[in-house]
């Protein structure tokens, strides 16, 4: 029986607590939120009629700072994957340094049947709804599954008309409002920065690697053009549609402009030697690489036998169950966890804030290269502390967040 989201982060953060000896009474704090809202979110349809849907904004911790961490807008966006969320943004801000504390927000609902103007007011009510618990330097959303810079600044502008005009009330904006350039790309570029790192470390070159991509939106679609950029070979992506492989390599850049007018990667098969290839296969592909960058959990103790990538790069948030992440260990995949490997988007987030409060924007060059920077040393300490604990990379990303986080509930004297 495989674990529930918040179950499975729990196994991660006990493990993690043994290995730093976290003192019992901390390790009681940091096990549950500080705060969990859940709002009736009621918007009219275009058609007149009323849907009611379910909002949550938790607040799993602060010690280290704001409150940080995106929304999404999903059917499965509850209240038990939303707690699971936001602690794990508490270990990735810690672990990557930034002056952060761990958040998530969620409505229970299908963006996809709903039109431009359902889901604007719909984003409106739900900042009306938990506006109270937001702010500047309380808790700053952003931009997650389903939800965009267009999104944001629906949100922005709500909460402006609340409390006056407030761009650094959530990050991933458009550029217009205070967005900074190279946030878009961050998450998707910043995991092949990780993904760089650890083929330096392991004596490989980036540049020969055959990649396959399950997810090809803001996450996906970034990192396949980044490996392109690099040198790499992406063999395989695929979307809610279904996957195109090609043993030669993607059209990265065709399939992104596909993506963009509204369509599916699907539409290129076919064409050029492009084949079909279904979401579960193409974990199954022979690559060397392979990057979960859709909605997880999708490597599991049923499937993770036969993940034949040597090296997993962890896009999505959860993609693997502990179950798949022993097996994986077992067999010596290398598994890069999602609190570093996705981290550029909370990294980028941090740099758009301090941008914002300053009122003065930064060049892209600027930003991607403190992105890489943060990323590398991230996952140096990360590796250090493995080598050193003799531990796998994600028990070492936990441990060396739980440990920051912990330092801080102590010095401010919570516990």
């Amino acid at each position: 029986m495989e674990l529930s989201p918040v179950e499975a982060v729990n196994v991660y953060f006990a493990e993690a607590a043994r290995i730093i000896d976290l003192d019992p009474d901390v390790q009681e704090v940091l096990g549950s939120s500080y705060r969990e809202v859940a709002v009736q979110v009621p918007v009219r349809l275009d058609n007149g009629d009323l849907t009611v849907v379910r909002g949550f904004r938790v607040q799993h911790n602060g010690a280290r700072g704001p409150y940080k961490g995106g929304v999404r807008f999903h059917p499965s966006a509850d209240l038990g994957e939303v707690r699971a969320l936001a602690a794990l943004m508490t270990w990735k801000t810690a672990l990557l340094e930034v002056p952060f504390g761990g958040a998530k927000g969620g409505v229970e609902v299908d963006p996809t049947t709903m039109s431009q103007g359902e889901i604007q007011r719909l984003t409106r009510r739900y900042t009306r709804s938990i506006h109270h618990v937001l702010g500047v330097y309380r808790d700053i959303p952003a931009p997650d599954v389903n939800t965009n810079a267009q999104v944001m600044a629906w949100m922005m502008d709500e909460y402006s008309l609340l409390h006056g005009y407030s761009p650094a009330i959530v990050t991933g904006k458009p550029l217009a409002f205070g967005g900074a350039p190279g946030r878009e790309s961050a998450t998707g570029r910043g995991a092949i920065y990780v993904l760089d790192a650890v083929c330096t470390h392991l004596g490989l070159e980036l540049a020969q690697q055959r990649v396959a991509i399950q997810g090809f939106g803001q996450v996906g679609s970034w990192a396949a053009r980044e490996l392109v950029e690099r040198g790499a070979t992406v063999v395989a992506v695929s979307d809610v549609h279904g996957g195109v492989v090609r043993p030669e390599g993607l059209d990265i850049e065709a399939l992104a402009a596909a993506t963009r007018a509204g369509g599916s990667v699907v539409d290129a098969v076919g064409k050029d030697g492009v084949e079909a290839v279904g979401n579960p296969e193409l974990l199954e592909l022979d690559v060397d690489v392979l990057i979960p960058a859709a909605l997880g959990p999708v490597i599991t103790d049923a499937n993770a036998e036969r993940i034949r990538a040597k090296i997993v790069v962890e896009g999505a948030n959860y993609p693997t169950t502990p179950g798949g992440d022993k097996l994986l260990a077992d067999r010596g995949v290398v598994v890069v966890p999602d609190i570093l490997a996705n981290a550029g988007g909370v990294t980028g987030s941090y740099f758009e804030w301090t941008q914002n409060i300053q009122q003065f924007t930064w060049k892209e060059e600027r930003f991607l290269t403190e992105l890489a920077d943060r990323l590398a040393k991230a996952y140096r300490d990360t590796q250090a502390c493995a080598d050193e604990h003799h531990i796998s990379l994600r028990t070492a990303a936990f441990a060396l967040g739980v440990q920051r986080v912990a330092d801080a509930v102590v010095m401010r004297g919570y516990v």
